[in-house]
């Protein structure tokens, strides 16, 4: 099993948006890097923690289970779309996506929360200019955030 932190702007889809809907497409990642991800590293089953990101105190406010293998995000294909992609092809889609699956609420850990703790210090998260949208969580810091999480 693999982890990630897969950030989401609560006004588009919130952890409360998913955990109404069980399951949500994580559509309209437009990087490559965080494409790759989505493509080639995660497997169905791996867990990510639910980042809010865009707001005004962003930081972690769930857990979701990747749920199926990637498959084309249709937003490309749609020019009334802010992700559509005219360079994109039916044929040859550009952007994949995975779905995700509500495994859990957790108490809200803001991102200023996360950095003062010195175990967290090579977190992709937390490294100068990082703006990933998808980002792997190694074993030791999941742990490590878990504990957060449950109040340890």
């Amino acid at each position: 099993m693999q982890y990630w932190l897969m950030k989401s702007e609560p006004d588009e889809v919130s952890i409360d948006d998913l955990a109404a809907a069980k399951t949500v497409p994580w559509f309209g990642v437009r990087n490559y890097q965080a494409r790759n991800f989505m493509r080639d590293a995660m497997r169905i089953g791996d867990l990510a923690f639910f980042y809010h990101s865009g707001c005004a105190e962003p930081g972690i406010a769930g857990i979701c289970e990747v749920c199926s293998e990637p498959y084309p995000d249709e937003t490309q294909f749609s020019p009334a779309s802010p992700y559509f992609d005219p360079k994109s092809e039916v044929a040859n889609p550009r952007w994949l996506l995975r779905d995700v699956r509500f495994a859990h609420k957790t108490r809200y850990v803001p991102l200023s929360e996360l950095r003062i703790h010195p175990e967290l210090a090579n977190m992709r998260l937390l490294a100068r200019g990082n703006r990933l949208s998808i980002t792997p969580v190694s074993a030791e810091e999941w742990a490590f955030i878990t504990k957060i999480l449950m109040g340890l």
